[in-house]
């Protein structure tokens, strides 16, 4: 068969972790899942109420293309709740996962060669979604300084987009709302589309997330349910364009997805009414972020930044390791613990580099750090 070489795409390098793990688990072993950005927690009790009754009572079948009319307008309230934003519902557009809201917002921006920056080190996908359309991702390095986050000085003038992520993955570190302001207006500058990767917002230890719709309406928001809201199976998330450029995105969905998951959006839209049982979660993750802090540089990983907000650290463990998926796969074998190898987020730099994740259950992060401990002690 013939083959494209826009499916010639890196493998998303955590996922091979996850099978890994799997597969050393099948054999019998114990293992510490510190590798995927997935909540330890199933989706919020009412979630799944809600959606049991529906399941008996609606046959569930196709939605409009942009996602069910309850659910756009208590997205809109959202932005109200969290941010103060008077939101039209009409600009938010239901998709399947914050994955499929990429593949529209990069269809609807970009015309096929052209060249879109993102953060290094950042989300692993954007990089290879942007190549499977014939899109030239290129990488912004950044520094510790600028807490691994972009800054105008970093943007060159020949961009057709940028992607900012905050709270940031691998990071987890925010943009304030200056530094936000400061990258939408050098995007604005250059003539570049602005898309804001919001999906982390609502986990946050250190201040709060700042939507890019707090600045400008001229940008590209991006969220999902797959992390505060704990649903990340589930795919489903949404996005919030202009008023002008709905129907574009609207035509596109119709022709990719047809529609959300109708059964994902049921459970969705009561998932929204659910805070006692998400905060809770987020007591757990800000617990779990102080065991990180503190057994971390214990076991011998005292080179991180701590995270504004996400469930990640990101270790520069350069002085231990030339070859973060040599050294991540040694300590699956040895310690019994799953890391994701910072080559994921930073092609150039992320062999000296190590992600944890600590979105599990606090007594799973306890016992990996633990585990940690003593791994780094024998070797």
């Amino acid at each position: 068969m013939r083959a494209s070489r826009r499916s010639e795409v890196d493998p998303f390098i955590v996922m091979d972790v996850m099978e890994a793990a799997r597969q050393a688990e099948a054999a019998g072993r114990s293992i510490i899942h510190m590798e995927v950005g997935q909540p330890g927690t199933p989706a919020p009790a009412r979630a799944r109420a809600a959606l049991a009754t529906a399941l008996e009572a609606d046959p569930l079948g196709y939605t409009v293309a942009l996602g069910l009319p309850a659910l756009r307008q208590r997205i809109a309230q959202l932005y109200k709740d969290w941010y103060g934003l008077d939101l039209n519902p009409e600009r938010v557009i239901v998709t399947p996962g914050s994955s499929g809201a990429f593949l529209l917002a990069f269809t609807a921006l970009f015309e096929a060669g052209d060249r879109v920056g993102l953060g290094e080190p950042g989300y692993p996908s954007y990089r290879q979604i942007l190549k499977a359309l014939s899109l030239e991702p290129v990488g912004l390095p950044t520094s510790l300084e600028n807490r691994l986050q972009p800054v105008p000085e970093d943007v060159p003038a020949d961009l057709a987009g940028l992607i900012v992520a905050s709270p940031a993955n691998p990071s987890g570190t925010m943009l304030s709302t200056e530094a936000l302001r400061a990258l939408i207006e050098r995007a604005a500058e250059i003539g570049a589309a602005f898309v804001s990767d919001e999906i982390y917002h609502g986990i946050q230890y250190e201040g709060r997330a700042v939507s890019a719709l707090e600045i400008s309406d001229d940008v590209c928001v991006i969220n999902s349910f797959s992390k505060y809201f704990s649903m990340t199976g589930w795919r489903v998330g949404w996005m919030v364009v202009p008023e002008a450029e709905v129907r574009r995105y609207e035509r596109l969905a119709q022709n990719m997805f047809i529609c959300p998951p109708h059964v994902s959006q049921v459970a969705a839209l009561a998932a929204m009414d659910c805070d006692v049982e998400l905060q809770a979660n987020l007591a757990a993750y800000s617990e779990n972020r102080r065991l990180m802090l503190e057994g971390l540089p214990r076991a011998g990983f005292d080179r991180i930044a701590p995270p504004d907000g996400a469930f990640y650290v990101y270790a520069d463990v350069s002085d231990l390791t030339r070859d973060s998926l040599a050294f991540s796969r040694e300590i699956l074998a040895e310690a019994g613990v799953a890391l994701t190898p910072g080559l994921d987020f930073d092609p150039k730099r992320g062999h000296g580099t190590l992600r944890f994740s600590y979105a599990r259950a606090t007594c799973d992060i306890a016992e990996g750090l633990e585990r940690l401990r003593d791994f780094m002690s024998r070797r």
